[in-house]
């Protein structure tokens, strides 16, 4: 069974800057797609950024000219840079994997804390 691993996370400022990581336990695992969710607490979990194995990029508007995402196939990681951190981007930052024909194998990582607070 494929595991995403994430570190990163934490407490930042306002304003600040924080990066994640994600990466897969078997690099020669292939996801059609990689990227990042966000629960915030009494909320659903939604999207903030995926990445194609071909490199197409979606954001969500609420991250848009904030966030980066990037992936490396090589080394079947996925990272997420915040840049100009907002208290509403608190949240718990899940990875996110699909792989098969139809994109319908789903995998999550265990979730890493981001709070924007001063």
């Amino acid at each position: 069974q494929v595991r995403l691993v994430e570190t990163g996370g934490g407490l930042v400022q306002p304003g600040g800057s924080l990066g994640l990581s994600c990466a897969a336990s078997e690099i020669i695992f292939n996801f059609n797609v990689m990227g990042w969710y966000r629960q915030a607490s009494g909320k659903q979990r939604e999207l903030v950024a995926t990445v194609t194995s071909g490199g197409k990029i979606r954001y969500s508007e609420a991250v848009k000219d904030r966030f980066t995402v990037s992936r490396d196939n090589a080394k079947n990681t996925v990272y997420l840079q915040m840049n100009y951190l907002k208290p509403d981007d608190t949240a718990v930052y899940y990875c996110h994997g699909s792989a098969g024909y139809f994109n319908d194998e789903i995998y999550w990582g265990q979730g890493t804390q981001v709070t924007v607070s001063s």
